[in-house]
């Protein structure tokens, strides 16, 4: 076999990408996407959340390096899905999270989720997904502390619930309007804060052909319509604006686009891509309405991560048939 034959037969981990972009391109455009929202989350909580993006970054950058470092393997941070994950773990904390504690966010993703596993491909959940979890398990106070925006303050930053955390809690605070919501002047994290920013990076990158927008629909139309049917069952008149509501608090924008949309821990066919985010949207929506915690995403994305082989092989058989037995 020639060398030219031996080459168009090699296979390789996920992501399988039938273009001219490699890993590196891929990963610089989703970064790209996410500028805007990170400029609108300085310009919301100061100049912290900017320097907590760069920490976290590096330390997702460093771990990799050291990683391959000492295990004797390829150096893969010039592919930058390091500080890709980096920027998204930043974007799923509060800005105000000391910074050791997004460090160690950063060491869980990228050396117990990323490379333990062998690197990038081959890892069974979002790293990103899994150290936002682990932080939010082992800190919870901090990691429940949000910062309100300065620039509704007038000076340094405040703290208080989320829109979602008002809604759980029902004490009695104003929500926030779905245009604040839109627009971003609401606490959170720098992930939560303006629908709109991550609407312009997420579209940028169907356009790109980036990703699929068949998850990011699944996932925000079901998250829609299930509100809709809760608030109207219970005979709310506002059930629409309760429903708009929903997409544009908390962290389904950021995961529907950014996070559920990771080549490598989510369905490949089409039809599995729409489940996917189906699922991701009811599991998101049960947790809202009647579990303990006010928000879902982070949970539903692991949970849907973890069916991920299953999806896949249902589909595959079906649309394939399944391997019979040898009958004897």
């Amino acid at each position: 076999m020639d060398k030219k034959s031996y080459n168009n037969l090699m296979v390789a981990s996920a992501p399988h990408l039938v273009t001219t972009l490699d890993t590196a391109k891929t990963m610089i455009y989703v970064i790209a996407a996410l500028v805007p929202s990170l400029a609108v989350s300085v310009y919301v909580f100061g100049i912290r959340a900017l320097i907590l993006t760069a920490v976290c970054i590096i330390a997702s950058v460093g771990f990799e390096y050291l990683y391959n470092m000492l295990a004797h393997k390829r150096q893969t941070i010039q592919d930058y899905s390091a500080a890709l994950t980096g920027m998204l773990i930043a974007f799923n904390v509060p800005s105000s999270l000391p910074y050791w504690m997004a460090v160690v966010g950063c060491f869980v993703a990228i050396v117990i989720v990323k490379q333990l596993y062998g690197g990038l491909g081959r890892n069974i959940a979002n790293p990103a997904i899994v150290g936002r979890i682990v932080l939010f398990i082992s800190f919870a106070t901090q990691m429940t502390t949000w910062p309100l925006p300065v620039t509704k303050m007038g000076g340094d930053a405040v703290t208080g619930p989320t829109p979602l955390g008002v809604l759980k809690e029902g004490s009695g605070n104003t929500l926030p309007s779905n245009m604040e919501l839109f627009l971003g002047f609401v606490g959170g994290s720098l992930g939560e804060v303006s629908a709109l920013a991550l609407l312009i990076g997420g579209l940028f990158l169907i356009w790109k052909k980036i990703i699929s927008p068949a998850t990011p629909v699944a996932f925000i139309g079901t998250v829609f319509v299930i509100a809709l049917l809760y608030y109207g069952i219970k005979g709310d008149a506002n059930a629409l604006h309760m429903a708009v509501f929903h997409i544009l608090a908390g962290g389904v924008m950021l995961g529907a686009f950014f996070m559920a949309t990771d080549y490598v821990t989510t369905p490949i066919m089409p039809v599995g891509k729409i489940i996917f985010g189906v699922g991701c949207g009811l599991i998101t929506m049960v947790i809202r309405l009647w579990g303990a915690y006010p928000e879902g995403v982070s949970f539903s994305i692991l949970i849907m991560n973890i069916l991920t082989p299953l999806i896949d092989n249902i589909l595959i058989d079906i649309k394939h048939g399944g391997a019979k037995k040898n009958e004897k």
